[in-house]
């Protein structure tokens, strides 16, 4: 009876804390979206930033909730990724304001900003791409143990190189800041975001070569990992 009544009382806090969380991406999108369309030309490049995030983080959630529906939680919005991603998204906002202040130039060059938003739509595609490719297969953390309906993805995107979701947000993350006209934050980012795709990408590999064995090093000597310098783990 009680264990009944406090599964209901997780499941309700679960439900509020998807749908407060979808009302507040829904609305900066829209605010988003009426900084491009409505205000001075000088707060563009802000208004594609605002609604290139809050899709990107809605979609994360509409995405799994098709593949993975089973592991849908509030944290599928990816919204509470880690302290470093928080930090990161607040020393791109400074840097933003900052430099508009001092030289507000700087933050209206359209053809830079345009050359991010590229980034971010083909990285966003190329991300929801692999996460549907791999369907069930994927997830958003690392598997320590092979699940029973666990398999080896090779084909569609995954035929061009072995991990496109980490390809499609590494880029996406760096488009983030090119839209913003954040030259600082443009570099750091790509270091960052580099530095920590090597890392999970030779964690992953480790994994991946325990699971499948021959079978992935046949894929490895086939397909690279699509992330610029970074070859994964050759056990």
């Amino acid at each position: 009876m009680l264990e009944g009544i406090a599964m209901k009382k997780f499941c309700e806090e679960q439900i509020h804390q998807i749908v407060w969380r979808s009302i507040l991406l829904g609305v900066a999108l829209a605010f988003g979206l009426q900084i491009y369309f409505f205000c001075n030309q000088q707060y563009f490049s802000l208004g594609w930033y605002i609604s290139i995030m809050s899709f990107f983080h809605f979609s994360e959630f509409m995405v799994t909730s098709i593949i993975r529906p089973k592991n849908l939680t509030p944290e599928s919005f990816l919204l509470s990724h880690s302290k470093a991603y928080g930090i990161a998204a607040l020393t791109s906002w400074i840097e933003y304001l900052i430099e508009l202040w001092i030289f507000p130039g700087l933050k209206s060059v359209p053809w830079v900003s345009g050359i991010g938003l590229f980034l971010c739509l083909g990285g966003e595609i190329f991300r929801k791409t692999a996460m549907l490719t791999a369907f069930h297969n994927f997830d958003h953390l690392i598997r320590t143990r092979r699940e029973e309906h666990h398999q080896l993805v090779t084909s569609g995107i995954y035929s061009l190189c072995r991990h496109p979701s980490y390809v499609g947000w590494f880029y996406w993350s760096i488009g983030t800041q090119i839209i913003l006209c954040n030259p600082l934050c443009a570099i750091a980012y790509t270091i960052a975001s580099w530095k920590f795709f090597h890392e999970r990408v030779f964690e992953e590999e480790m994994t991946l070569l325990h699971f499948f064995g021959s079978e992935y090093v046949a894929y490895q000597s086939k397909v690279p990992t699509g992330l610029p310098l970074i070859h994964g783990y050759n056990g």
